[in-house]
């Protein structure tokens, strides 16, 4: 599957952005996905993911209550809606496939797509 993110962009502190993600090749629906994020001079970390179907998300403590994953498979995209938010969000943000099921706080993904860059300004 071939994955490529979009949406980032340059917000103010307790502004919102929505980032997209768009695959292709392999059936949408066969995947967990998961967004990523990585700061400057920090590991990347799991920010979120959601589950084949939509069911089940799963949100870091960081953005817990401010961001939302979603999905629409007939789409063959999955989203993060950011909202509240803050110069410490600020990272190139990835969205990553797995096919494997394994539970959502899981870090491991087969599958990259390019990274959108997120910067939010004091």
């Amino acid at each position: 599957v071939q994955l490529q993110a979009f949406g980032g962009g340059l917000v103010q502190a307790g502004g919102s952005l929505r980032l997209s993600c768009a695959a292709s090749g392999r059936t949408f629906s066969f995947y967990t996905m998961g967004w990523f994020r990585q700061a400057p001079g920090k590991e990347r970390e799991l920010v979120s993911s959601i589950s084949r179907s939509g069911g089940s998300t799963y949100y870091a403590d960081s953005v817990k209550g401010r961001f939302t994953i979603s999905r629409d498979n007939a789409k063959n995209t999955v989203y993060l809606q950011m909202n509240s938010l803050n110069p410490e969000d600020t990272a190139v943000y990835y969205c990553a496939a797995r096919n494997k099921v394994v539970l959502l706080s899981s870090s491991q993904y087969d599958y990259w797509g390019q990274g959108t860059k997120v910067t939010v300004s004091s």
